[in-house]
């Protein structure tokens, strides 16, 4: 097993039997998305996990040193991936499920999120995973090794939703390498929900609120919470 990443702890109450691990992107550290604790209001107590990649050199940044979930070597995402450092860190990531497992979170009250890089790991270890996750939350990324997911890709998974956010504008993240991953993601079987906002490479108020209502609902759906219909206007709101 892999030494466990250093990580920052935050739990939104007591004794939680949920867990989300939540991976930063490229050239950040787990502090980025810890604000995001007291954005989101959510049904029950969740423990928080932020871990901080390694430092490694980063190609396309010209070689310097930088917290990087693995390497960019080509002048686009998709091209010359790093396939050691991925599952390097796919490795890394499993240490630290591995590790809330043994403190009491089964895995299917395990969510993994993250965004752009952090995203493309989230996804790529809950793909293989051979005890299905909660969900997964993908945030201004893409499927990496995609030409690889059908023959390493546990089918059990196909239970975890997957809720995927783009901005139309992304100028690190195509736009279009997003659609073309969530439509690989559905070819495959998976329970993907899709959400585009009008910005570039970064996390906008309403993409908070739809992520607050996706996490919600798959937390009451573990934990077996029937939200009654609400009639407006003689419409039904299911």
């Amino acid at each position: 097993m892999s030494a466990i990443l250093p990580h920052i702890t935050l739990e939104s109450g007591k004794q939680p039997r949920h867990s989300i691990i939540w991976l930063h992107g490229l050239g950040a550290d787990g502090n980025d998305f810890v604000p995001i604790v007291d954005e989101l209001n959510l049904p029950v107590a969740v423990r928080f996990i932020f871990p901080h990649a390694p430092q490694r050199p980063v190609t396309i940044n010209g070689g310097y040193v930088m917290r990087a979930w693995y390497d960019i070597a080509g002048s686009s995402i998709e091209t010359k991936q790093d396939e050691q450092g991925i599952r390097d860190s796919q490795a890394q990531i499993e240490a630290l499920i591995a590790q809330e497992v043994a403190r009491g979170i089964a895995p299917d009250h395990i969510f993994l999120a993250g965004f752009s890089q952090g995203g493309a790991i989230a996804l790529h270890t809950a793909l293989r995973q051979a005890d299905p996750l909660a969900g997964v939350l993908a945030l201004s990324t893409y499927l990496p090794l995609s030409d690889k997911v059908s023959a390493e890709m546990q089918p059990v998974t196909k239970t975890a939703p997957i809720f995927i956010a783009h901005g139309r504008a992304d100028p690190v993240v195509p736009f279009n390498l997003g659609v073309a991953s969530r439509e690989a993601l559905i070819g495959l079987g998976y329970q993907v929900e899709w959400h585009e906002y009008a910005m570039q490479h970064s996390v906008c108020e309403q993409e908070l609120r739809d992520i607050e209502t996706w996490l919600s609902g798959q937390l009451n759906r573990i934990n077996g919470v029937t939200i009654n219909a609400i009639t407006i206007n003689g419409v039904r709101l299911d």
